[in-house]
């Protein structure tokens, strides 16, 4: 018998509207999250479970992740107005910060919370609206989203804290492509392959993902990708920031929610929950990263394989007794690493992905691993005892969550994250020159194609000292060497302007 404040999943719900469905009616963030909190209530099939919530926590929509209005209006209390559509009166909402680690985090935390019996009835709720907005961008008949709900609100803010900063931002790494193409070249730079067959590399990653995503019927795009397919840039894979065609970055055009209930074993056995509905969070652990141009190698996130094993430790399991992954898939990088830092291999017989990965199932801007959650404890429920790791993902790889996942009880473990956080901090540092002058190397680079000129983004090694900066270019001659040609190594120069530094050939 395992003690009564061990945290259990009791029940999961997803929601999905697509643009192409007879029904579509261009939801709200709050909508769609209720929808996805009514079937995780459903889906705990005990009594009074709604009445019994005592917390609701909520993922940030990218609508309300920065300081502009949205765009069509929201709710000023987003955790509550779901639980109010539900029926609920919580004592606590929250909501968390930004990050596509988020929701594994704020399982955990409150699952910890739960076992520390400071929080008894847990619902974890996200959702995101990216289909909505652009749908009626255009149109004059704009729903108002908007509410207002009294109560308490717990706001955690924006969390923008080590992701990006001025000079990163006036260098053109606004938006997530241009962040990770950086990783990903630098990857290649490190394992030596050529721009084809990187781009061979990714698409044999993403395939299998995509085939998954063609049979959940959860999925945005539920279309089965063949390797040629992804790897072949036509108009209608056009490339978006080196190295990816469009096909290889997350969907982030949706209309969908997850949620997860999680309370206490004794709780669960008060409210009739069936026994066989219990998924325990066996290992979890929570990292950050160094800020990205301090580390030693752009092209690996040490922080996130340490993640991985630090969940493992926590649930007493190796890799090869995990049979079920859902690694965060936003692009290849993050895949990659994880295979790289823990000997997973790319194409291991039992699957990277539980929904399909975030181009093809959907990126719910940060709340796409709730979804994997939700798929893990469906899976395990189907085959008790195994496991399920997921892996989330946040930032640019600046922030990591795992969690652990089986019907095998055991009692609550807390992790040992602040101790290997403290080995992270303590990894060497590259000195950075913001202001850079004269002959470089280019270390790792991407190019915006989304932008009305073609734009270059450069992170190079100044010959005098090594030092690392940041550049953009619109030369001629280097845009071509970056978009056609071998650039990894190649000889630069740069020059300090009042709008950020610039490189030429």
């Amino acid at each position: 018998m395992v003690d009564p404040r061990t945290p259990v999943i009791v029940g999961v719900g997803q929601f999905t509207e697509r643009l192409d469905d007879p029904n579509y009616r261009g939801m709200s963030a709050v909508e769609l999250a209720t929808e996805a909190a009514r079937a995780a209530v459903h889906d705990c099939a005990g009594s009074g479970v709604t009445a019994a919530i005592d917390t609701v926590v909520g993922t940030r929509q990218f609508e309300i992740s920065t300081p502009e209005p949205a765009p069509l209006g929201a709710s000023n209390n987003y955790p509550r107005s779901v639980a109010r559509r539900i029926g609920a009166e919580p004592a606590r909402a929250i909501l968390e910060v930004i990050g596509g680690q988020s929701p594994q985090h704020l399982v955990t935390e409150f699952a910890g919370a739960i076992a520390a019996g400071t929080a008894d009835v847990v619902l974890v709720v996200g959702s995101e609206n990216t289909s909505t907005i652009r749908h009626f961008a255009r149109r004059d008949d704009k729903p108002d989203h908007s509410e207002t709900i009294d109560g308490q609100f717990e706001d955690r803010g924006f969390g923008y804290d080590g992701i990006f900063d001025d000079y990163t931002i006036r260098h053109g790494l606004i938006g997530a492509p241009p962040q990770y193409g950086l990783l990903d070249n630098a990857r290649r730079a490190r394992i030596g392959l050529s721009v084809g067959d990187y781009r061979q590399a990714m698409a044999e990653l993403f395939a299998p993902f995509s085939k998954v995503a063609a049979k959940n019927p959860f999925s945005s795009s539920p279309v089965e990708r063949s390797v040629e397919e992804l790897a072949t840039v036509t108009e209608r894979n056009r490339m978006i920031c080196d190295p990816y065609p469009r096909l290889m970055v997350a969907r982030d055009q949706v209309n969908q929610g997850a949620a997860a209930l999680l309370m206490s074993v004794g709780t669960a056995r008060r409210l009739g929950v069936p026994e066989q509905n219990w998924v325990y969070l066996r290992g979890h652990a929570d990292l950050k990263e160094q800020k990205l141009l301090e580390r030693a190698d752009l092209g690996a996130s040490p922080a996130s394989v340490l993640a991985v094993q630090e969940a493992l430790r926590v649930a007493g399991i190796g890799l090869d007794q995990v049979g079920a992954f859902d690694m965060y898939s936003c692009f290849p990088f993050p895949v990659f690493n994880i295979c790289d830092g823990t000997g997973l291999a790319p194409d291991d017989p039992r699957g990277l992905t539980l929904t399909g990965g975030l181009p093809y199932f959907g990126g719910p801007g940060n709340n796409y691993s709730l979804h994997a959650i939700a798929e893990a404890v469906a899976e395990m429920r189907d085959r008790p005892g195994q496991f399920a790791l997921v892996g989330a993902n946040g930032g640019i790889a600046s922030k990591y969550s795992v969690g652990i996942y089986s019907t095998e009880p055991a009692d609550w473990r807390p992790d040992r994250s602040a101790e290997v956080q403290q080995q992270i901090s303590a990894l060497p540092k590259v000195a950075i020159t913001e202001q850079a002058d004269g002959p470089a190397t280019i270390e790792t680079y991407t190019v915006r194609y989304d932008w009305p000129e073609r734009t270059g983004i450069i992170v190079g090694r100044l010959d005098a000292d090594g030092s690392r900066f940041l550049a953009t270019t619109t030369d001629d001659a280097l845009v071509a060497l970056l978009c056609d040609g071998e650039p990894l190594g190649a000889a630069i120069t740069v020059r300090a302007t009042d709008k950020g530094n610039r490189a030429s050939r």
